[in-house]
């Protein structure tokens, strides 16, 4: 289960004065499955409007109803083998989203399997979270206690001209459970709980 705090205290930093997302990269996708461009970008660069709109998509994971529209689900040693979608979700972490060839893998993956009716993007954040320490008073200290390194991933239908709508589903790994990263699990998200894209749980292993 997912403890609505831990997702609170990962969104309230998603504001453009207090953010750490360090990347952005996507692909765009036309309605037939077929890849049409991508970017890599260190998100820093982009401008305010972009970075809000950017902020926007990417909180809507984290933020949703939890255990209704993120779920957590773990990942078995069998799912973590070697040549598993789990080795290329570090591989991504890893390298913070720098290497060309991993997204580009990952991208091919995800349009072999998951169905749309529209033109849609594949947008993924990478982001380190330096977890301040509390005190036995609940109080938090300056000092770190642990840092978080983790990505957001979110399929949005394009509601323009490579212009992304709301996520459909997507996913925040590792997960974040009582406030540290559990790569051995995984937040899923589906904007529609009752018809939920299933293929995600495929592309994903899990």
């Amino acid at each position: 289960m997912i403890n609505r705090e831990d997702m609170l205290e990962l969104t309230r930093r998603m504001t453009l004065a207090r953010t750490s997302f360090s990347r952005i990269a996507g692909c765009y996708v036309n309605r037939d499955g077929d890849f049409d461009g991508s970017f890599n970008t260190n998100f820093r660069k982009l401008s305010a409007p972009d970075r809000t709109k950017q902020l926007k998509l990417a909180k809507e994971i984290p933020f949703s109803a939890t255990n209704v529209n993120l779920k957590e689900y773990e990942y078995t040693a069998g799912a973590r083998r070697q040549g598993s979608m789990w080795q290329l979700l570090m591989a991504m972490i890893e390298c913070g989203l720098k290497n060309d060839a991993l997204m580009d893998t990952f991208y091919d993956i995800v349009m072999e399997r998951y169905r749309s009716n529209s033109d849609y993007a594949i947008l993924v954040f990478h982001d380190r979270y330096d977890i301040p320490a509390k005190g036995s008073d609940g109080e938090r200290q300056w000092e770190s206690e642990e840092v978080f390194e983790y990505m957001i991933c979110a399929i949005c239908p394009l509601a323009g001209e490579y212009e992304p709508g709301k996520p459909v589903c997507g996913f925040l790994f590792p997960a974040f459970v009582d406030r540290s990263g559990d790569p051995s699990r995984i937040d899923v998200f589906q904007a529609d709980a009752d018809r939920p894209h299933r293929e995600l749980m495929e592309i994903l292993g899990i």
